[in-house]
């Protein structure tokens, strides 16, 4: 597991403090969930086992509404199918929809271990298999004096065209090049012939922490100066961004500010918080106070590796608060709002949201969420403003917990369920670029009735 950083909420890796360990054996690891350690086949069942006690939570809703019938119904009479499994909407919906192989197919989480949310997170963070991979390290320096490191697969910038299709992949809070839902999708995409990297945070991945600003769930700029560097290395290919987590909500608040000037061709968000402070109340409830716990204990050890950074640095800062936090939300109160300016934990997640930048993307977003995720919640998903954009589409899932998905050809050890979606739908959209005009640049029209104000079409 990469190491936690203050200021959003993170991957399940890091929530359970999941360990890989290299054991004495080459062939096998051992495993460290919390204060448990998992060192032969024997505990790790039991460990299991104990896991499925977790209480069941209800199911979000009906598998397929009414409503949703009769909206595929609609799509099937123009062609447009999917399995009432799924909740497909968005404002562009019938123009990508005929790009996923696999819609038309129910989604069936792997028995046992996908009938409840929290299991099948906890089952994809110990037990996903780990790909293996060899990168090459670059690191940028930012314009503040921090440090974030990019993972390029070694070997990839002979082999590759320089025209290839480049994929930008952001893990969740803690997440790096290291973790297994990200290797799983660079696998797939590198099969395809796409160049990939992964952009490690500041203190993600092994990468240095040079000053007292990490990063947080809203702030854009080290992604934008990825974006320019990554573009200006390779200006024939066409560029794309995966986020996961916080990662996403990162990914999608970029695209919203950037709008009709994004550099990128196409984007895919997956299990995006979206509404922070919907995401920090559920957070906080029921077996979700396992979770908070946990990671306000790994923030805690992040921040007192690094606690150097912050001696006599005055301020608003509240230093006591975040070295004794319980909870993420005092950590964040201490440390994580003040450094990004804002008046309180409170006022940090209200302006860091994505939802609010859902209206303003301009380029092809897919977004996938689970309807039972317990850190990005359903509820907090801008279902609204999806339907009225264009450019988005969203696919529900009625189960897959967080980063979880084990389902599909690979489970329960291989590639989350949604890796073929995201494929297919970045295929979609490179095969159409070859034709068409970039989907950032609104197309002129008219040079409007006065001569000076263009009518754009989006």
């Amino acid at each position: 597991m990469s190491r936690l950083l203050p200021g959003s909420y993170p991957t399940f890796d890091s929530l359970v403090l999941i360990r890989r360990l290299p054991s004495s054996s080459s062939s096998s690891l051992s495993y460290r969930l919390t204060n448990f350690n998992f060192s032969t086949a024997k505990s790790k069942c039991t460990a299991c086992s104990k896991l499925l006690h977790v209480t069941r939570s209800p199911a979000a809703g009906p598998v397929a509404s009414a409503d949703s019938m009769a909206e595929n119904s609609e799509h099937q009479q123009l062609g447009l199918r999917f399995h009432p499994s799924l909740e497909i909407i968005g404002g562009a919906r019938h123009k990508f929809l005929t790009a996923f192989k696999n819609v038309d197919l129910a989604y069936s989480p792997f028995p046992f271990v996908g009938w409840n949310r929290h299991v099948e997170t906890i089952f994809a963070a110990l037990f996903r298999s780990l790909p293996d991979l060899r990168y090459r390290r670059e690191c940028l320096r930012t314009e503040d004096d921090g440090a974030i490191a990019l993972d390029w697969v070694a070997g990839d910038d002979r082999q590759l065209p320089a025209d290839s299709p480049t994929l930008i992949l952001l893990p969740g809070l803690t997440g790096g090049s290291g973790d297994t839902y990200v290797r799983h999708m660079l696998i797939r995409a590198r099969k395809r012939g796409w160049r990939v990297v992964v952009f490690n945070s500041r203190g993600c991945g092994n990468s240095p922490v040079t000053t007292p600003r990490f990063y947080s769930a809203g702030y854009t700029g080290d992604l934008r100066q990825v974006v320019k560097h990554v573009s200006g290395q390779y200006p024939d290919a066409n560029l794309y961004a995966i986020g996961w987590s916080i990662g996403a909500n990162i990914l999608v608040r970029y695209l919203g500010q950037e709008s009709y000037d994004c550099p990128l061709s196409g984007a895919v968000s997956l299990c995006n918080p979206f509404n922070l402070s919907i995401a920090d109340e559920d957070f906080r409830k029921g077996f979700n106070n396992v979770y908070d716990k946990a990671l306000a204990s790994a923030l805690l050890k992040i921040f007192k590796k690094h606690i150097l950074l912050f001696e006599d640095i005055g301020g608003q800062y509240n230093i006591a608060l975040a070295a004794n936090a319980k909870t993420v939300k005092e950590f964040d109160e201490g440390l994580t709002r003040v450094s990004f300016g804002f008046k309180s934990a409170d006022d940090y997640y209200s302006n860091s949201s994505s939802s609010d930048l859902i209206k303003d993307v301009r380029v092809p977003l897919l977004c996938i969420q689970a309807a039972n995720d317990p850190i990005a919640p359903a509820r907090g998903i801008p279902r609204k403003d999806i339907e009225e954009n264009p450019q988005c589409m969203l696919i529900v899932t009625p189960k897959g917990g967080h980063l979880g998905w084990v389902a599909g050809a690979e489970a329960p050890f291989g590639a989350p369920w949604t890796d073929p979606f995201v494929m297919d739908f970045l295929e979609h959209l490179d095969s159409s670029s070859k034709t068409s005009p970039s989907p950032c640049q609104p197309k002129v029209v008219s040079p409007g009735t006065d001569g000076l104000h263009p009518v754009v079409e989006v």
